[in-house]
């Protein structure tokens, strides 16, 4: 799948985003320069994390027809540097779930969001590779 990304500069940094199927936003903060209309990208980070395992959680649910009545997932960063200069970011994920569950259930759960798969993918190795290409203009 291909995300495309366009400035739309007469909005400040405002972007919009599209998979070919849905658009979306992000902007940056305010104090950046911007008009802060929707979230910063790494509010979009976050937000794939706790998505993902909100769905994850959801479908093992049903198909396990688990007595849950509510289910959230709240994700926050902390990021700092390294010694080295190196970028370290934590997710800090709290996964709230009300139900008549026992605590096997609960502890299963738990395991299944860890298995979520953006969960796996930013717990493993991420390697990006960029390209400049020609436009048209």
């Amino acid at each position: 799948m291909t995300i495309e990304a366009t400035l739309q500069r007469a909005n400040g940094a405002l972007t919009t985003l599209s998979n070919g199927r849905h658009v979306w936003n992000s902007d940056i903060d305010k104090t950046l320069g911007s008009q802060d209309r929707a979230p910063d990208p790494h509010d979009l980070l976050d937000s794939a994390l706790a998505a993902c395992t909100t769905l994850t959680l959801e479908l093992y649910i049903r198909r396990r027809q688990l007595a849950v009545t509510a289910l959230r997932v709240t994700v926050d960063h902390v990021e700092d540097k390294a010694a080295d200069g190196r970028v370290r970011y934590q997710l800090q994920r709290r996964i709230a779930i009300e139900g008549t569950l026992t605590d096997a259930d609960r502890q299963r759960l738990l395991e299944i969001a860890d298995k979520c798969p953006i969960h796996r993918l930013l717990s493993g190795e991420i390697h990006i590779q960029s390209a400049l290409v020609a436009t048209a203009g």
